[in-house]
């Protein structure tokens, strides 16, 4: 039986070999070691001190932004007005009751004389100087409860009435000192109530020549956005996805990317002035309309929309298509089906982020003609409008303290507006999430 045996190198050889040196560990107690950890966390802790530090920073400005903006505008809110004593039977208005129901009927009181009836109320309730206590539109007021109850033509009855600014300042506590003589002494009478209206925004200017109406100005905002929205839109996605999924790779393209990149840096001004060349110079369009307009802020959010939709199609995952691909889709159902929902939440995210800065600008839309005084609110598209941030910007620059309370109180519409247009648009985001 054959046995193995085992190789014994020489005493020599054994001798001759230097055993391998030991790697000595490193001293993790050693004082230097333990300075430098603490340098380290001392480096971590300084890093999220200043990051909370700046998140605390940004909210306190914007808890300084929205207090500001709610403790001047709360006050445009909230309507003085005052008791005001008519005798309809004893004016006589020439007009039947029976026409106060009819389409006419604010026409035929005004013709009628009601805006007379009511200033000659006033003078006979306060004093030769009572007409100048009550607003420009007190006698719309009056003109409201009338078509209300037309039985009230043939009796004397008691109006709550809008008071001039002065009055309504003086009644809040920031009016001057005559005026607050004035409403010192209807408060005596009780005849003056405060509360809430939402007549700034409900009324135009056309019915309450006071100019401080927001109606016009939402309205034209209102469809001002949705015209921008139809159009920059599909636009925008329907050329993000050639962009990505469809467009050759080659100078062209790139010279597209690098235009679309740069359109989306220039200042909002310059599409004002593309605006007013092309679409009114041009085309001969109706100026100061929210269909200009509109396209003019298209131009200008569109690149915004491209530049996000190509990186949520790009972000995709590739598995995606491929799979479609192998179990037969075409090319066309691939984008459709499958890629442009997957992708449909960063695009909302982009069209938020376009539609909010659209929603703010003021300089396009002043270029284009956007800041007549408009006296009724436009009723469609080629329509005569304004809108809320300019408006805002106009209001900013009176002296009246009236101004300055509805200037603000226009800033929360245009606040709320942005928010229910933003909490529409992240709703429809978060349904078409897919979380990987």
């Amino acid at each position: 039986m054959n046995s193995v045996t085992p190789f014994i190198g020489t005493p020599d050889a054994t001798a001759s070999a230097k055993p391998a040196t030991a790697r000595v560990p490193t001293d993790w107690t050693t004082k230097a070691m333990q300075s430098r950890i603490r340098r380290r966390y001392a480096a971590e802790r300084r890093f999220r001190l200043a990051g909370l530090a700046a998140v605390w920073l940004s909210a306190g400005f914007l808890a300084f932004l929205l207090s500001s903006m709610l403790w001047q505008g709360a006050s445009g809110f909230v309507e003085t007005r005052v008791a005001l004593q008519i005798d309809f039977a004893a004016a006589a208005l020439p007009i039947e009751p029976a026409r106060l129901a009819s389409r006419g009927a604010d026409l035929a009181l005004a013709s009628a004389g009601l805006e007379g009836a009511v200033d000659s109320a006033a003078t006979r309730a306060f004093g030769k100087d009572g007409e100048g206590l009550l607003s420009d539109g007190a006698w719309v007021t009056v003109r409201d409860a009338l078509k209300a109850d037309p039985g009230l033509l043939s009796r004397k009855t008691v109006i709550d009435v809008p008071v001039a600014s002065p009055i309504d300042m003086a009644a809040k506590g920031d009016g001057p000192p005559e005026a607050e003589a004035v409403v010192a002494r209807l408060k005596a009478r009780g005849v003056l109530t405060r509360g809430l209206s939402m007549t700034f925004l409900t009324t135009a200017d056309l019915d309450r020549r006071d100019a401080r109406r927001h109606l016009g100005a939402f309205k034209g905002s209102l469809l001002t956005m949705i015209v921008t929205l139809l159009l920059a839109f599909p636009i925008g996605v329907l050329s993000a996805l050639y962009l990505e999924e469809y467009a050759p790779k080659n100078r062209w393209t790139d010279l597209i990317e690098v235009s679309i990149n740069n359109l989306a840096a220039v200042p909002s001004i310059i599409f004002g002035l593309l605006g007013l060349a092309v679409f009114l110079g041009t085309f001969g369009m109706p100026r100061s309309a929210p269909l200009v307009g509109g396209l003019t802020l298209a131009l200008m959010t569109m690149p915004v929309i491209v530049i996000a939709g190509r990186n949520a199609i790009k972000a995709v995952p590739p598995s995606i298509r491929d799979a479609a691909l192998g179990i037969g889709a075409s090319p066309v159902q691939v984008v459709f089906h499958h890629v442009l929902p997957l992708a449909l939440p960063g695009i909302l995210t982009g069209t938020i982020i376009g539609m909010a800065r659209a929603l703010g600008e003021t300089a396009p839309l002043l270029m284009i003609g956007m800041r007549a005084f408009i006296a009724a609110p436009p009723s469609g598209l080629r329509d005569p409008a304004t809108v809320l941030p300019v408006q805002i910007f106009l209001w900013s620059d009176q002296v009246s303290r009236g101004f300055i309370e509805k200037t603000s109180a226009a800033i929360i519409v245009l606040l709320v507006f942005l928010l229910a247009m933003n909490g529409v648009a992240i709703y429809l985001r978060n349904k078409f999430e897919t979380r990987w």
